[in-house]
């Protein structure tokens, strides 16, 4: 869906800056969510469930139960250029392959390959803030998936970690790598986390064969329901932290917000 941001009050996910250190000097998730399977290991928390419980009431008849129900709803959900603010424009390729899904491989590249069973349906779109002078372009990505279950978007945000700790440095595209992350994890009611069940953030360095680094590299992934919504900056010359994390923060409140307005309970 293209168009404004509905209109319910929108719960901005914390600022990066503001988050406690969950991890140190570890690598994190590209543009996409983790690998194929969410079940492998590790125990998926949906205890965020119960202190977000309040934030707003789900219609059970209004979560996608098929396929098609799921595409529906990406396409309502997810960001477009204003869910940015000024200045960000399509980039080309602009959505993902339907049929394919971003997943880190045991050498530490992403690659797309087949959804996970556990998926009904998820899509990537990629902006940019167009070079201008003394600046390159400032790269930017939203990904929406959706679970068949709650529980599969919750391991979904546990493997996310194992990912982190797994693979110090990743490859994304050619050319183009990340590390030296540090990362943090909210569940819902703490520290004044109110957006999303389950919260992650990675801040860390960008590096391209194109644009050269290291770079700001941020990334910022919620988890509500069945749903897990993520938004990725990659920096270059001239591009503050600053301005890449107020950039990923926006579009990921604002398909937050878009969320609630797509399932909650109507009076």
């Amino acid at each position: 869906m293209t168009g404004q941001v509905p209109l319910r009050k929108a719960r901005l996910a914390l600022p990066l800056v503001l988050l406690p250190v969950l991890l140190a000097g570890c690598s994190g998730s590209s543009d996409g969510p983790g690998a194929e399977s969410r079940r492998t290991s590790g125990t998926a928390d949906t205890s965020g469930a119960a202190a977000t419980a309040d934030a707003f009431r789900p219609d059970p008849a209004r979560l996608p139960r098929t396929r098609t129900a799921a595409r529906d709803l990406l396409d309502r959900v997810i960001a477009d250029p204003d869910s940015f603010g000024s200045g960000v424009v399509k980039r080309s390729p602009y959505e993902s392959d339907p049929a394919t899904w971003p997943v880190l491989g045991p050498d530490c590249v992403w690659q797309q390959e087949e959804p996970a069973d556990s998926v009904l349906a998820a899509l990537t779109r990629t902006f940019e803030v167009p070079a201008e002078k003394g600046k390159g372009p400032l790269r930017l990505a939203a990904v929406v998936t959706v679970h068949r279950t709650r529980e599969d978007a919750a391991w979904e945000m546990a493997e996310s970690i194992e990912e982190t700790m797994r693979c110090p440095t990743q490859q994304l595209r050619g050319g183009e790598t990340i590390g030296s992350m540090v990362a943090a994890a909210l569940l819902g009611g703490e520290s004044a986390q109110d957006s999303s069940e389950d919260f992650l953030s990675e801040v860390g360095e960008f590096r391209s064969s194109e644009l050269g680094g290291p770079h700001h590299y941020a990334w910022q992934q919620a988890q509500t329901l069945q749903f897990t919504v993520a938004v990725t900056g990659k920096g270059a010359k001239g591009r503050t932290r600053g301005e890449i994390d107020a950039l990923v923060t926006q579009a990921h409140g604002a398909m937050l917000v878009r969320l609630e307005n797509a399932v909650e309970k109507r009076s």
